[in-house]
């Protein structure tokens, strides 16, 4: 298996698990648009891109693919995904798997508002969300929210600008500011997550892995602890029935008297799947096999409780003209 992964920026930990699993039966490949990105020195081969704005962008990447006899690709970075999924079809001509979800469930992924509409069209419990201030005032008026709320950018990754707010008039100026902005019900829970994998030959999923989180940064959680409850995990293989994902997700939770709510979807691997895969949730086996046109059996709870990941600092030196071209 050879694998191509986009957009890598500070991913190190995930391309050593990566190279752990596949025991140099394969290449890692990595590309991003910056030399100075410190994952790309983890990977076998490294490929400077232009931004995935570029028209000739995925071009480019098909001719890694060609040079790299690569198998499957993935992307780190959530823009990426949609761009991915609209060009299946170039890479499957080259027999190259995508390692990301079918288009129309990129663009609801992708678009928090659009998600929030899909999950209560279908019935799955979430977080209320209003795509306005108007349509929350209207709430707001008839006592259906109080506050504090919570505000996120209605795309976008990494929790940059996600806030609570405490009054109307401090949301009024936060979306003077920023009108892409979606406003939350704030819930007073526990947060949580997990990484899923959704099998690509039975597209239904094989294994989940949930873990609470301790301490988030921008970026996502960076201290968890493992837990398991097998009504989260019924609920999981609920939410990924109305979806086409492809691969590796990431969901995240939360939970109010014992009622889960899902909040959001980033289908690529999350930034905590660090913790699953120390406890034994090896995606990247669940790859292999359906690269192999093997589906994978059901593995959900197959980990130990409360073990904790703490991320740390970690750091790259190259000398100038060992910078990837």
């Amino acid at each position: 298996m050879n694998i191509l992964m986009c957009s890598v920026g500070r991913r190190g930990e995930l391309l050593k698990d990566f190279h752990r699993t596949m025991m140099g039966k394969g290449k890692v490949v990595a590309t991003d648009l910056s030399p100075y990105a410190p994952a790309l020195y983890y990977a076998d081969k490294q490929y400077i891109v232009p931004p995935i704005e570029s028209p000739n962008y995925i071009d480019v990447l098909l001719d890694i693919c060609k040079k790299e006899s690569i198998s499957a690709v993935t992307t780190f970075i959530d823009p990426e995904i949609k761009l991915l999924a609209q060009n299946r079809d170039k890479f499957e001509e080259l027999g190259v798997t995508v390692l990301a979800p079918y288009e129309e469930t990129a663009e609801i992924c992708f678009d928090k508002y659009l998600a929030f509409q899909y999950f209560k069209k279908n019935g799955i419990p979430t977080v209320t969300t209003w795509g306005t201030l108007d349509e929350f005032e209207d709430a707001w008026r008839n006592n259906e929210v109080s506050f504090p709320v919570f505000v996120k950018p209605r795309t976008g990754s990494g929790s940059v600008g996600a806030r609570k707010v405490y009054s109307h008039e401090l949301l009024k100026e936060a979306l003077e500011e920023e009108p892409s902005l979606i406003i939350q019900e704030y819930m007073d829970g526990i947060d949580l997550d997990a990484d899923v994998y959704v099998d690509m030959i039975n597209h239904e999923a094989v294994a989940a892995f949930s873990k609470k989180k301790i301490e988030t940064r921008i970026g996502g959680a960076s201290k968890t602890i493992s837990f398991k409850d097998d009504k989260l995990f019924q609920f999981i293989s609920e939410i990924v029935k109305i979806f086409k994902f492809n691969g590796p997700i990431d969901i995240d939770f939360f939970c109010i008297n014992g009622e889960y709510y899902v909040s959001e979807i980033n289908p690529r691997f999350g930034g905590a799947y660090l913790h699953a895969y120390e406890c034994g949730i090896d995606f990247i086996k669940y790859i292999q096999k359906n690269l192999n046109g093997e589906a994978n059996e059901v593995e959900f709870g197959e980990y130990e409780e409360d073990i904790i990941m703490m991320m740390y600092d970690g750091v790259v030196f190259r000398k100038k003209d060992e910078l990837a071209k």
